[in-house]
């Protein structure tokens, strides 16, 4: 969200939620499985892909090779669309 004037963000609430346990551990976990694809081969640092889980790790997936596959980050982060590229 754009904002017009910069003290209008409140950086203090953003770093709190950074800052609680819970969203710590879920970072730490995404940056385990980013590693361990790059150890692999299949990403680098600036390939502009991402480290997608095949089961979510909310749905109990885990940090596994066989769970973890790369994927562009356009696919990755964008919205499910119809065919007219309407979306879902």
């Amino acid at each position: 969200m754009p904002y017009k004037d910069k003290n209008d963000r409140d950086y203090k609430a953003e770093q709190q939620y950074d800052g609680r346990p819970d969203v710590k551990k879920k970072r730490a976990l995404r940056n385990a499985a980013r590693r361990t694809m790059e150890k692999a081969g299949k990403v680098k640092k600036g390939d502009g892909k991402d480290v997608d889980h095949v089961r979510e790790l909310s749905q109990g997936g885990t940090n596994n090779k066989g769970n973890l596959k790369a994927v562009p980050a356009a696919s990755n982060r964008s919205f499910k669309r119809n065919k007219d590229h309407s979306r879902k």
